[in-house]
């Protein structure tokens, strides 16, 4: 549990420190940044990481992982916060809970009890609350078309979450985040090659800082926590906390971007709080 609140803690500040960053670089270069940094960091435990077991055929696995996240949900998510706020594309990751649960009910026979699926309404409909009443900003020129982007992004995390779920009883948390990480910093390499991204002559401080906590913090240290986490509870146990995201990117928002609070904002972040009490509340029996 307390592994899983760090990761949702970093992931839910992980939107503001994009929308920084983004205001001096392309987007592609700071996650290829982030990446790359994420990768250094897993290399210096290169000796825990090579004695991992690796068992035929698992490589199909391991490359959808990282397919799925960091590499398809980094390139939507760039795309939704370049056009909506850090508030608004935190809301969305709401939807990922109630996604996982019906793909873990499906494919590895979870139970999803009537408190879990009500909780996820509930928590549901305050992120829909909260995504109804915003409104477009300088900084979030479209924000329905950043938020569909986002939705995709959280269309990938389910196929990451269920694909982590099915590895992490194989390997270490420490081995899965270095696979994400290596094949994170290639994708984004090709792709800003690719692409012919620019790279600036100059990069500022403060990108440069976003950037190294993006590497250091978010990717290497919360996805390890997420991983690590994800092998000792139940997938949709575990994703019922991705719904503390939106309040958390709303107070970060607003404490950092100044994005504003509204009071009936108050009121659906007490329902997004809620439904996630509600889903994790053991039943009499």
């Amino acid at each position: 549990m307390a592994t899983l609140l760090g990761a949702i803690v970093l992931w839910a500040g992980s939107f503001v420190a994009l929308k920084i960053a983004f205001r001096s670089c392309d987007p592609y270069l700071v996650i290829f940044g982030r990446m790359a940094v994420a990768t250094c960091c897993a290399l210096l435990f290169f000796r825990q990481i090579r004695r991992a077991d690796y068992r035929k055929g698992d490589w199909l696995y391991l490359l959808a992982l990282g397919l799925f996240e960091p590499c398809l949900y980094f390139v939507f998510e760039a795309k939704a916060l370049m056009l909506t706020s850090a508030s608004q594309a935190g809301m969305v990751t709401a939807l990922l809970p109630v996604m996982v649960a019906v793909g873990a009910w499906m494919i590895f026979n979870e139970t999803m009890t009537w408190r879990t699926a009500s909780g996820f309404v509930v928590a549901l409909s305050g992120v829909c609350l909260l995504t109804f009443t915003g409104e477009a900003t300088e900084s979030a020129p479209n924000p329905a078309l950043g938020n569909f982007y986002e939705f995709l992004a959280m269309v990938t995390a389910t196929g990451y979450t269920l694909i982590l779920k099915r590895l992490s009883c194989r390997y270490t948390a420490l081995f899965l985040t270095f696979v994400q990480s290596v094949v994170g910093a290639l994708f984004f390499a090709l792709l800003i090659w690719g692409l012919k991204v620019p790279i600036p002559d100059f990069i500022p401080m403060e990108a440069v800082w976003t950037i190294v906590y993006l590497g250091v913090f978010v990717t290497f240290g919360a996805y390890f926590c997420f991983s690590f986490a994800m092998g000792r509870m139940p997938a949709g146990q575990a994703t019922a906390f991705i719904n503390l995201i939106p309040v958390l990117t709303l107070f970060f928002g607003w404490l950092m971007l100044g994005e504003v609070f509204k009071p009936i904002q108050f009121g659906a972040g007490a329902m997004v709080i809620a439904g996630v009490f509600l889903s994790q509340r053991p039943s009499a029996a």
